[in-house]
């Protein structure tokens, strides 16, 4: 997720000797079927490989809402960036821990029932892809926002019926992505969807470039503290770090496991650099005055501006995709019979791309949508449900002492940001209807 989501259970970069070696498509490891299995095949992704994959899996369209969020909270609110990014490196840690216990585990559903059994499995299963399901949804309401911003005079007329812009946006959006959903192996795509790590960089310099040199500056002082904000600043912080699906495979893939939890490290860090500067840049250019989506705020007469936006646009389409492809193979494996032919498998995957723009179109705010799949799916999948596999899996729970007393703690503290962040964002998108 994921941020901007990239929460697959598959790498998205692998050497091809990987590749061939093991004899899978990405789309066999993203279904969990039984297939050979990867912690003992030839696993050849260097310590750089997997960094890059997992700074494409946590950075996401995440980094234009932080922004919002510290306008949101305040400059004290930053503080809960730092926090939530501590405990997502140390649940990620956690995830490593649970699958050392069993090498049979080797995907994310894996430690759940690993853990509590065809529940944990289905349990998990239901957060993940509920999560990839919002984010692809986010995804249409993002392109369609700053394809209006580009494009503000454009209305789709379909015989005696008018569509807004935003909508026409949506919907041609939506048929741009459509057949990269239809494919069946999409190799291709996992590598353009690395991406999004340059994508992320150059957003972020882009912006900064705005700010600095096309007479916006960084004058706004802000708040220091608002804490009717803080449900919303740290559920969108939150949703920043939503890859962990993806950690489970990212630590097969590796030739030297033992350098997994660097690897973990330095992609906390380097992501949450980037999330912390777009969001003081954002809050000092535009203040309070700031849009869920900083890329709203830019003049779209300035080039620097025009790239962000631009980066920002082709970042989504070609992630789109891949995001999905978990919940397609789910859908796979409830109709197994019916799935092996073409049209169904046609049929169901245009389904689910309708279902998002119906979805999209009923539910416009990215900001709030993105804060209620933080607060509720992000926090729940990424810090809860590995605290309770590890408490589980490794037998925490039974022995008293120091790591227990932490965990506990930490399962304590996210439930009820769990709560009030939903209860918020619930009651935001009510309040716009």
């Amino acid at each position: 997720m994921s941020n901007d989501g990239s929460t697959l259970e598959a790498p998205l970069i692998v050497d091809e000797r990987h590749q061939q070696g093991i004899g899978l498509k990405l789309e066999d490891v993203e279904s969990n079927q039984h297939v050979v299995h990867p912690r003992t095949s030839c696993t050849s992704s260097s310590f750089f490989k997997t960094c890059l994959n997992g700074l494409n899996a946590l950075s996401g369209v995440g980094i234009l809402s932080t922004p919002y969020a510290l306008a949101s909270g305040g400059w004290l609110s930053l503080i809960l960036l730092f926090l939530i990014a501590f405990a997502a490196f140390y649940t990620g840690l956690l995830i490593k821990r649970c699958m050392d216990a069993d090498p049979n585990i080797r995907s994310y559903p894996d430690i759940g029932e690993r853990a509590f059994g065809k529940k944990g499995r289905l349990l998990v299963s239901i957060f993940m892809n509920l999560e990839l399901y919002l984010v692809a949804t986010g995804f249409l309401i993002l392109e369609g926002d700053n394809l209006q911003n580009l494009l503000p005079n454009v209305e789709l007329k379909l015989g005696g019926l008018i569509i807004g812009g935003r909508q026409s946006f949506v919907v041609i959006v939506a048929l741009i992505i459509l057949p990269t959903v239809w494919l069946d192996n999409l190799s291709l795509l996992s590598y353009i969807s690395a991406s999004g790590v340059l994508a992320s960089i150059i957003t972020l310099a882009s912006i900064f470039w705005t700010g600095a040199f096309d007479r916006i500056g960084f004058h706004q002082k802000g708040t220091f503290v608002n804490w009717q904000g803080f449900p919303t600043a740290i559920s969108l912080y939150a949703f920043c770090y939503c890859a962990h699906p993806v950690f489970p495979t990212l630590y097969s893939s590796m030739k030297n496991k033992h350098q997994f939890s660097n690897v973990l490290m330095v992609c906390f860090f380097l992501c949450t650099l980037i999330y912390a500067s777009m969001a003081v840049f954002g809050y000092l250019m535009f203040g309070s005055a700031v849009e869920s989506q900083i890329t709203l705020n830019l003049p779209t007469n300035k080039l620097s501006s025009r790239l962000a936006i631009n980066t920002t646009l082709v970042n989504p389409i070609a992630k789109y995709a891949l995001m999905v492809t978990p919940i397609v193979n789910a859908t796979r494996n409830w109709f197994a019979s019916r799935y092996s032919k073409r049209p169904f498998r046609l049929l169901s995957s245009t389904a689910l791309v309708i279902s998002t723009v119906i979805v999209a179109l009923t539910l416009p705010f990215f900001g709030y949508l993105m804060s209620l799949v933080g607060a509720f799916l992000s926090v729940t999948a990424s810090i809860i449900l590995p605290c309770l596999c590890y408490l589980k899996i490794l037998g925490t729970y039974q022995r008293f002492g120091f790591e227990m007393v932490v965990l506990v703690g930490i399962i304590f503290m996210v439930v009820v940001v769990v709560v009030i962040g939903t209860y918020t964002s619930l009651v935001q998108i009510v309040g716009h209807f």
